[in-house]
């Protein structure tokens, strides 16, 4: 894309004139409309073009004060009224609604939820609402969290609750009525484990028939305002870690008919994502509702995890690109000692770094989703290899994300640290990404776990090698990657301290091997591929073939942004 200089260089503005921003996040983006044309087939991409060229013309308008309203002016806990009585009642900005209703009206889980699309999408259903929600997480992540808590709760309603459960949710979530939505949320942390749920100390007594009195505090509680609500806990102190705990839905009303108690004792002040509410909660006779079998909790909440963990991967990819496309449009209109900064050496070589690496994540949060989509249609090979890619894609895309935010807010300068810019509000945001659902050492040792327990890394080498088949980096990628599973087959024995010290490595380096081969195989007939993995595969070396970056029409379309 080539971005022309304004003539008038000598007025004393910040920018040439001519600026303008992106009108629409979905037509702008190439990479992504790209590669929605080679993944749904024509009659999903005509059941999502319309929603996803209305959600992007909102995401790159509207949303975006709505979203900078709502982070300044963050939720509050009105705790009692004046006279004493509880209220526990979360507050919001105006704005905040209105994002809410975007969210509903765009179809994200109507699509994935309505009984007659859910058959009409089989096979692409995850991916239809990922789509329209990384359009949306590129104007609030925020609010991205509780419609990742809402999807989650869908999906274990969906999977292990009883009939009579799905009828009275299902409804409230597949709807695109913004005033019949509800939300849900997964309270499973506590004090003294936080990430180990199995030091857990929630107690559960039961009441009668599948109902229980759930009786402790969950010390980090997402979307704390929410209509349904998972909770761990225990029936029988006598079963330590996780094989003790089991899971509950908490609804607002007790089976009588009574406000089911649930007290907040305060909101979590974040450094980021300040839109939605994080609490702390004691449950004190809070009723829940056994889900699924007792002692079974921990496994049906991973279901939750892994499906958070790739909304988590979302977000990072949808905050990352958004602060990349910032500072590329500042930047093709500003100019500094005496040409325009986008076309400055240094500058270029930074866009070069950060493109690749947006485009190594895409590829790899995407192929994520197919595995999800084709898992649930019972291919067991894309099982497998789900159970690898969830948390490798999930710690290399907050990584990253945290990485683009910060580099961009640095090619704007002191612009980019203005709060009345977007990048500081993205910059926060992003920041709690590689800490939610698993820090990046527990996505180490989950690829350990998955790796053990699965044949996704076996699966995984047969796919690098077909995917690069014919391009000419086979052979530099193939050897990598082999490389690196070599290693992790070498470490077979070594006692758990070594083995985690030594496997991170292996699987840092297989992931970018993987991110390399899906970029030859996607991108061979656009031709970023050749740009993104020369630099990909030369990350690190003190001399590199070129003798100067690409230029900027070609980094833009290595990023692949127009107007």
């Amino acid at each position: 894309m080539k971005i022309k200089n304004d003539p008038s260089t000598s007025e004393n503005r910040v920018l040439a004139r001519g600026f303008r921003l992106s009108q629409n996040f979905h037509d702008s983006d190439l990479i992504f409309r790209d590669y929605l044309r080679q993944h749904h087939s024509p009659a999903t991409g005509t059941l999502l073009e319309e929603r996803l060229t209305r959600l992007g013309a909102q995401a790159a308008g509207p949303m975006n004060a709505f979203s900078l309203n709502a982070d300044k002016h963050g939720p509050v806990l009105q705790k009692r009224d004046a006279y004493g009585e509880t209220l526990d009642h979360v507050q919001f900005h105006p704005d905040y609604g209105r994002l809410m209703d975007i969210a509903v009206e765009s179809g994200m889980f109507h699509l994935k939820w309505d009984d007659k699309l859910r058959q009409q999408l089989a096979g692409a259903r995850h991916s239809a609402g990922f789509s329209l929600g990384y359009l949306y997480a590129m104007a609030e992540s925020g609010q991205y969290c509780p419609l990742c808590m809402t999807d989650g709760v869908a999906y274990l309603i969906d999977h292990h609750a009883s009939e009579s459960i799905r009828a009275k949710w299902m409804p409230l979530i597949a709807t695109q009525d913004p005033k019949e939505f509800v939300t849900g949320a997964m309270f499973l942390t506590e004090k003294r484990g936080g990430s180990d749920v199995g030091a857990n100390m929630v107690k559960a007594q039961h009441l009668e028939g599948r109902r229980y009195a759930l009786h402790g505090e969950k010390w980090f509680c997402s979307n704390v305002n929410a209509e349904m609500i998972f909770a761990l806990a225990r029936t029988n102190d006598n079963i330590p870690g996780t094989r003790g705990l089991s899971i509950f839905l908490i609804e607002p009303r007790k089976a009588d008919g009574q406000r089911n108690p649930l007290g907040i004792v305060r909101l979590k002040d974040k450094l980021g994502v300040r839109s939605m509410a994080s609490g702390e909660c004691l449950l004190d006779g809070t009723e829940g509702i056994l889900i699924g079998e007792e002692f079974q909790g921990f496994r049906i909440m991973t279901d939750m995890i892994n499906l958070s963990r790739l909304y988590n991967s979302v977000a990072a990819l949808s905050g990352g690109r958004r602060a990349l496309i910032e500072a590329w449009q500042f930047l093709g209109h500003r100019e500094t000692f005496g040409k325009r900064t986008l076309d400055h050496s240094l500058v270029r070589a930074k866009f070069w770094e950060l493109g690749a690496l947006h485009l190594a994540n895409f590829h790899l949060v995407w192929r994520a989703i197919r595995a999800l989509d084709a898992a649930e249609q019972g291919n067991q090979d894309e099982a497998e290899i789900l159970r690898v890619l969830t948390p490798m894609a999930k710690r290399a895309s907050a990584e990253a994300a945290v990485y683009l935010a910060r580099e961009s807010m640095e090619l704007m300068g002191g612009m980019g640290y203005i709060e009345d810019t977007v990048i500081p509000k993205i910059m926060r945001d992003m920041m709690v990404l590689p800490i939610w659902e698993g820090a990046g050492n527990i996505m180490v040792l989950d690829m350990l776990r998955a790796s053990a327990k699965s044949r996704g890394l076996a699966l995984m080498a047969t796919e690098i090698d077909k995917l690069t088949e014919g391009h000419p980096m086979s052979a530099p990628i193939r050897e990598g990657a082999k490389a690196a599973l070599g290693g992790l087959t070498a470490l077979a024995g070594l006692d758990q301290d070594s083995l985690e010290w030594q496997a991170k490595q292996h699987f840092l380096s297989l992931t970018r091997y993987l991110q390399c081969a899906l970029i030859a195989a996607e991108e061979r007939a656009s031709g970023r591929d050749q740009l993104a993995l020369e630099w990909l595969m030369h990350t690190g070396n003190a001399t590199h073939p070129r003798q100067t970056p690409p230029s900027a029409d070609a980094l833009g379309g290595l990023i692949g942004w127009e107007y």
